[in-house]
């Protein structure tokens, strides 16, 4: 089966690629660089011919409000009708959990992609994920005054790129949803306790300081606007393992 991953360079899409063509698929892993662009509609015609899923992975290189919106609406407005010339059978896209309840700017943008993606006429399924293991470590950057870190005490439930990615190439793999899955790491605790465990671990000597009012990418968060509400997939991946194998691997 061929299998275009768009942004298939990136975290997730080299990790999902590399799962498919394992599995014996013809994957193109599309991307600016190899002449695929969402943006400017390069390449997107003969890099869907005979395809029967896409997986949309791609990601705006800017997070001001105004450019991300544009970005994944014009990637969508490029990308979909592309897709149903071809007659595409299964379009996968990968969104966030709680963008519906958390009011930022990038999760504005997220949801007028999935509202591009439920109108299109294509057959899919929106895999919302909980944040990255791999984004804590800017997320306490970001949230830091000196050696100070303040963060939410919301709760948080975050999971490893090789998780998301192995649950990706599976949801391609299968019936479309036309609808939303949830996916989450197996451990749930408050943000504030996965950042103070995360940066005692690397040797990074900063206090986190759980603060009510600190803010998620600029936006104020609940306690539960950054996890499933309901049935979620999980990964198997907890913090500790996924440091483990960040360890080894360095």
């Amino acid at each position: 089966m061929k299998i275009v991953v768009i942004g298939g360079t990136g975290l997730i899409g080299s990790k999902a690629v590399a799962i498919l063509r394992q599995r014996g698929h013809e994957v193109v892993a599309a991307s600016p660089k190899s002449g695929i662009n969402t943006i400017t509609g390069e390449g997107l015609k003969a890099a869907v011919a005979g395809a029967q899923v896409v997986i949309d992975l791609a990601n705006s290189p800017s997070f001001e409000d105004k450019a991300v919106l544009e970005f994944f609406e014009t990637s969508g407005r490029n990308l979909l009708p592309a897709e149903v010339a071809a007659g595409v059978r299964h379009h996968v896209a990968l969104s966030i959990v709680g963008i519906d309840r958390t009011d930022n700017g990038y999760f504005r943008a997220k949801v007028a992609q999935e509202k591009l993606i439920e109108t299109s006429g294509i057959p899919y399924t929106i895999i919302r994920s909980a944040q990255f293991l791999e984004f804590l470590g800017a997320i306490a950057d970001s949230s830091a005054d000196g050696n100070i870190v303040r963060i939410s005490s919301a709760l948080f439930q975050p999971i490893a790129a090789d998780d998301v990615a192995a649950i990706v190439a599976d949801v391609a793999l299968a019936t479309p949803r036309n609808g939303i899955v949830e996916i989450a790491g197996p451990e749930r605790a408050p943000f504030n306790q996965f950042v103070a465990r995360y940066l005692k671990a690397v040797g990074d000597a900063r206090k986190v300081v759980s603060d009510p009012e600190a803010l998620y990418f600029g936006g104020r968060v609940e306690e539960r606007s950054l996890v499933p509400l309901g049935e979620a997939r999980l990964g198997r991946i907890g913090l500790d393992e996924w440091l483990r194998r960040s360890r080894a691997g360095a």
